[in-house]
């Protein structure tokens, strides 16, 4: 489907714009239920909190009646020292994505008020949002006709592969057509559950506790001794189970933005100098970068760990 809103997204920028419909993700909402109720989420206890809005957008942001959903290529040109610890290629870059894609966010939104009115935007709520609020952004980014959720739970650009960031704004205007879903193309395929070696994913979900990315990440102890021998050197996220996805090894692109370009002194790096990371360093290099989240000691803590 063709929209005005679409061309503004892509000339901004962002690789791919699609359009839903706002309304309650019931079937979505039972199985979170329940997923949070097994205790799979670990201690990721925001997921508990804000859970009505967090499967209904008008809720969220009173009067939204669109949500758009914007896709960031992040593939990077070059590939880390391989005998280094390996960070995820999210983090590659030198500058936060969650800082590109607001500014992005801006533009869109600066746009299409000038297009459509003040009143597109519900200024008294937060609208634009960067995987940093109670929005189900994958299930979203599949309701406008982006992918769809494969079987590593992560969304799955036909053209693009998995390696996008995801980002959403939700208006109060209603269009008089949506995309539509995209149904799974995963078939057969279980290449990204074989290949995790902690077996975080499972056929019907997943278990966030044992994923390399929630123990570097999110986990705030210490990584529990039986998966350390399994990290295969990760010590913030992990690509596995998008390295081995056949859609990946076919469409994964280089991305052509600038701001997401790696940081090269840092790709280079060697074993021994991410062992005797200083605090100085730390902030040299990645105070304003997706690893300046972590904070020192968890890095420190994911090297000396991911070891054993």
């Amino acid at each position: 489907m063709t929209h005005p809103i679409k061309d503004i997204a892509l000339s901004i920028g962002f690789d791919a714009c699609g359009l839903a419909k706002a309304e309650p993700l019931d079937e979505d909402a039972l199985y979170l239920n329940e997923w949070i109720s097994k205790g799979y989420h670990g201690s990721m206890s925001y997921l508990e909190r804000n859970f009505a809005k967090r499967c209904d957008p008008t809720l969220l942001v009173p009067g939204c009646k669109t949500v758009i959903v914007l896709l960031l290529n992040y593939y990077p040109t070059e590939t880390q020292n391989p005998v280094a610890p390996q960070i995820a290629r999210y983090a590659y870059s030198q500058t936060d994505y969650h800082t590109v894609i607001k500014r992005k966010l801006s533009i869109l939104e600066e746009q299409l008020k000038q297009m459509y009115g003040n009143d597109v935007i519900n200024k008294d709520y937060q609208h634009s949002f960067v995987d940093s609020a109670p929005v189900l952004e994958r299930r979203w980014a599949q309701k406008a006709g982006l992918g769809w959720i494969g079987k590593n739970k992560q969304l799955i650009h036909p053209s693009l592969g998995s390696y996008v960031f995801i980002a959403s704004l939700m208006i109060n205007l209603e269009l008089e057509e949506y995309d539509q879903p995209i149904p799974a193309r995963c078939g057969k395929c279980t290449k990204c559950i074989d290949a995790c070696p902690t077996k975080a994913l499972l056929h019907n979900g997943m278990d966030a506790r044992k994923c390399i990315s929630y123990l570097t990440i999110e986990n705030k102890n210490d990584i529990p001794e039986e998966y350390r021998p399994l990290l295969n050197n990760k010590i913030i996220g992990c690509d596995i189970c998008g390295d081995v996805c056949p859609w990946n090894k076919k469409w994964a692109k280089a991305h052509h933005h600038p701001e997401l370009e790696a940081n090269e002194e840092v790709i280079q790096w060697g074993k021994a100098k991410w062992q005797n990371l200083s605090p100085s360093d730390y902030k040299t290099y990645f105070n304003h970068s997706s690893i300046g989240r972590a904070g020192y000691d968890k890095l420190k803590r994911n090297i000396i760990q991911s070891e054993n």
